[in-house]
């Protein structure tokens, strides 16, 4: 884009843009009185206000003021600048000049809403603040961004519907993608259901046609029981360890194995309610088709072919592949209840919903609902198990925290089997046992009233007054009893007798521990994978260059996991379709000239390979200097504090900035503001 050369004797010419944000600052900072004390100060020539800068009426009006009155470093107070960093730097950069002239202060968290009983205060400090961006933007330097080369290749971490879905985006784009699975097996949990909300699809019908597409997908190479045990590098130029598990027969003996194993397993697939051999396929139509051995729980001599033992080895190979960016699409697992938690484990009534999902679809259409020995008459089904729980009421997790957080799918998930339970058998009574029904999704309403239509009775408990589950009396004829205080009849105690509990749980993130290490990425609260920002980022990690999609970001539904992942396939083409990638510039810089080689920037850099000692020959002998790799520096600043020499700066971030900021904040006097 064309750029306002700025010759070093030219007059530096500021203008300054206080946004009332809608009210959200101006309804407490006096920002008319702002502008008019801010003009006063040397090299300002334009202070104005407007209601919101971000609009296009407020960026244009900036665009104006470069054009045509000569401006030449910008200064706006609003909200945070990682709302809207990026916003002005364009609009900067649209009027002809350098879009790092440009300064951000955040008003708005900063001031008034955290002093939003003091308006006299508020405009004094917003005065003060903005007066420190103007002595920053004396002296801002005309940066250009990094520039790197980026491989047009992507690598995808799972091989859920997430992650199937943005390996095919990606590869439709003409990117190449590796795609590895930890499991031998692609699809992830819609492999276990029968149908999908709210369409009532054949999930598994739906998963194969998806798996076809990317399978025969040219631009895609799938890798199954394989997963990353390195990286290295860089956003456009990432080395990918990947090491990968045999998979141990061959399709021509297949059959032949499958039928020779005795090994008999409980099968997750079914969550445990069937079982399945050490050499194995979860169900028909899996992909790939050819079995798996299961090298766990694989013993020597366990198949005999034609009175012989046939011997299976595993050789797991580690290959690396460079690729530009990277998708985490790691899925989730459902949540366990703790032994005891609503008599799970204690009963064989408790079951959670997962596993009834898969008991409903191991009963053919025509047979009696069948449970531990009984014919089941009364079911109950209780929502919230694993979300939305409280401290002091729910037990933790191992690492202390609980998830207090809504796993969203639930409700629907519950009301759709409940749904099925009256088709298939009518004549058992459903009672639904919720603290809240939340059915967001468009369409998913309409599962509830069918519910309500179907004679559901519902009940409705209190987070601190959860329902309880215990054996009934030895002559009663149900195995179990639920006492809840029902708010739905003012709290009387109700008591349920039932045949089944089923506990629709919550989700939680896949163990990822050793990603979080290698990739850098960082965890939320919940222990989900974090984006940058919910709104305006919402796929992107901190680190450039790895990116998130489906329930490894959080609870999704499948739609809602497509559509991350198609969010998440724009971003990575984005990024690599052009074969290079543009940072900002704010790295650290390193003045030769007061290095002294001391390393100290070396041993507190956390970023690998950002900052080295290296040798140089200077005056006929060698000395250290440390060097910078741009594409590698976060532009953290840790290495800028350790220096004894002040020999590094930050790009845009300058110590003379930092002290000219700090002078201006502690200033004795302020510029004059009058009440409006």
């Amino acid at each position: 884009m064309p750029e306002k050369a700025l010759p070093q004797e030219e007059e530096i010419r500021v203008g300054v843009y206080t946004c009332c944000c809608g009210g959200n600052i101006g309804d407490v900072v006096r920002c008319e009185a702002v502008a008019k004390a801010l003009e006063r100060l040397p090299n300002v020539v334009v202070s104005r206000t407007d209601m919101s800068m971000c609009s296009n009426a407020g960026q244009a009006l900036i665009e104006q003021d470069i054009k045509e009155n000569g401006v030449n470093r910008i200064v706006i107070g609003a909200c945070a600048p990682s709302l809207h960093e990026q916003t002005f730097r364009g609009t900067v950069a649209r009027a002809g000049l350098n879009p790092y002239f440009y300064h951000h202060v955040g008003i708005r968290e900063q001031d008034s809403w955290v002093h939003h009983h003091d308006p006299d205060g508020a405009t004094a400090k917003a005065t003060r603040l903005l007066t420190a961006g103007i002595a920053k933007a004396r002296l801002l330097d005309p940066l250009e961004p990094i520039h790197l080369a980026a491989k047009q290749h992507a690598l995808v971490i799972g091989g859920g519907v997430a992650g199937l879905r943005a390996a095919l985006d990606i590869a439709r784009r003409g990117i190449q993608v590796t795609l590895i699975e930890k499991s031998p097996f692609l699809g992830g949990h819609v492999a276990q259901l029968e149908s999908v909300f709210p369409t009532g699809a054949a999930a598994r019908e739906m998963l194969a046609g998806l798996i076809q597409q990317v399978v025969t997908q040219p631009n895609v190479t799938i890798y199954t029981q394989a997963e990353l045990v390195g990286m290295k590098g860089y956003v456009g130029d990432f080395q990918a360890t990947i090491r990968q598990q045999s998979r141990g027969v061959s399709d021509d003996m297949a059959e032949a194995v499958l039928a020779a194993c005795t090994v008999e397993l409980p099968n997750e697939f079914d969550y445990g309610l069937t079982t399945r051999k050490a050499v194995y396929r979860p169900y028909p139509g899996c992909y790939p088709p050819t079995p798996a051995v299961d090298w766990d729980h694989y013993t020597e001599g366990c198949i005999q072919l034609n009175g012989h033992p046939l011997h299976l080895e595993n050789q797991p190979k580690t290959f690396e592949v460079a690729v530009g960016a990277v998708v985490v699409a790691t899925g989730f697992k459902p949540y366990e209840p703790y032994p005891g938690e609503y008599g799970y484990g204690e009963f064989p009534e408790v079951v959670t919903l997962p596993q009834f999902i898969r008991l409903l679809a191991l009963r053919k259409e025509e047979e009696e609902l069948i449970w531990n020995g009984r014919s089941v008459r009364n079911i109950a089904l209780i929502h919230c198990v694993g979300s939305r729980q409280m401290d002091g009421i729910n037990e933790p997790q191992p690492d202390g925290q609980i998830n207090n957080y809504c796993s969203r799918v639930c409700c629907t998930a519950t009301l759709h089997v409940a749904n099925e339970l009256h088709a298939r058998f009518p004549d058992i009574n459903i009672f639904d046992v919720y603290e809240d029904i939340r059915t967001y999704g468009r369409g998913h309403e309409t599962y509830y009233t069918e519910a309500s239509q179907n004679q559901v009775r519902f009940l409705r408990f209190h987070d601190d007054e959860l329902p309880q589950v215990t054996a009934a009396p030895p002559d009663d004829p149900f195995p179990l009893l639920i006492r809840v205080n029902d708010y739905l009849t003012w709290g009387e105690e109700m008591e349920l007798p039932v045949d089944m509990v089923v506990l629709a749980v919550g989700m939680m993130p896949n163990p990822v521990d050793d990603l979080i290490k290698l990739l850098k990425v960082s965890p939320g609260t919940d222990r989900f994978l974090l984006e940058v920002h919910p709104k305006l980022r919402p796929v992107e990690t901190a680190v450039p260059g790895i990116v998130l999609a489906g329930t490894a970001q959080g609870p999704m539904n499948i739609q809602e996991s497509c559509a991350a992942a198609g969010a998440a396939a724009a971003k990575v083409a984005g990024l690599l379709s052009q074969g290079q990638v543009e940072l900002d510039p704010f790295v650290a810089q390193v003045n030769p000239d007061l290095c002294d080689g001391t390393g100290r920037c070396v041993a507190v850099c956390q970023y690998e390979d950002a900052i080295a000692l290296e040798t140089v020959v200077g005056n006929g002998r060698s000395v250290q200097k440390a060097v910078v790799t741009p594409a590698n520096c976060a532009g953290c600043g840790v290495c800028v504090g350790a220096c004894p020499n002040r020999a590094i700066d930050l790009l845009g971030w300058r110590l003379n900035q930092y002290d000219a900021m700090i002078d201006a904040i502690a200033a004795e006097t302020l510029p004059q503001w009058e009440l409006a």
